[in-house]
């Protein structure tokens, strides 16, 4: 992709995500055949607007294929950028690059991703991505990727109220008027927000006690992650339930 994008690299954790490498019954590593990666990272680029960034590689270590060669070999690398309007997670753009590719002929199925462009990436996306771009299609590898964005995109929902909130916090910083206080969610919107998660696991099942809860009327769950951040913060788990309105 060519436009820039102010690198993000020292945000987060880049430890392996994988468990330690196996060992045969002689204690020494099993050998490795193949690497697959996926990364994706989400950015906000207005207060409407989200921009979703993918890539999945390929790779084989080296002297696989070539015995005297000392490098590893790319043998797929595909790249999405999706921006998505928000809140209604609708699609508005969406380009496909492919950095390494397998044969001449695999770039030509580029444009047909172009198709994206109005799609809902909330509820329907996985079977309306397998039903466009799925076997002959599309790209086995871009239509993968894809598949892995969209719960991210779900995931943004909060992670764009909480910036938002945090850029009003900041703004009115030291003002304690009623108008200076960020607008909280409203249960409308609180409830569109969940249920953007509605059977998309066995929590979130239609018949769960989550949504029971939820649907009664009571309060989100507090994520395990933020209430254990929070302990280490000092902080108590009602203030997850502030930040996030």
């Amino acid at each position: 992709m060519s436009d820039h994008v102010t690198d993000s690299h020292d945000l987060f954790d880049h430890d392996s995500i994988l468990p330690d490498d196996l060992v045969d019954e002689s204690g020494q590593p099993l050998e490795v055949l193949h690497d697959r990666e996926y990364r994706v990272r989400a950015f906000r680029k207005a207060d409407d607007l989200v921009l979703i960034r993918g890539a999945v590689r390929d790779q084989k270590p080296p002297g696989l294929y070539f015995p005297t060669d000392p490098d590893p070999i790319t043998v797929h690398h595909m790249q999405v950028d999706i921006e998505v309007r928000y809140p209604t997670m609708e699609i508005v753009s969406a380009g496909v690059a492919f950095g390494t590719h397998p044969n001449d002929v695999c770039p030509s199925i580029i444009g047909h991703y172009d198709k994206l462009v109005g799609l809902s990436i909330a509820r329907g996306f996985t079977h309306k991505v397998r039903e466009l771009f799925g076997g002959p299609r599309g790209c086995t590898h871009t239509t993968m990727l894809l598949q892995s964005m969209a719960p991210i995109a779900i995931q943004c929902m909060w992670s764009m109220r909480a910036a938002i909130r945090n850029r009003e916090q900041a703004a009115t910083a030291g003002d304690a008027t009623d108008s200076a206080r960020p607008a909280s969610v409203t249960p409308e919107q609180r409830e569109a927000m969940w249920r953007t998660n509605l059977n998309s696991c066995h929590v979130w099942a239609e018949d769960s006690e989550t949504v029971a809860n939820l649907t009664a009327g009571g309060p989100l769950e507090v994520p395990v992650f933020a209430r254990e951040r929070l302990v280490q913060l000092g902080m108590k788990p009602d203030d997850w339930s502030k930040q996030m309105g």
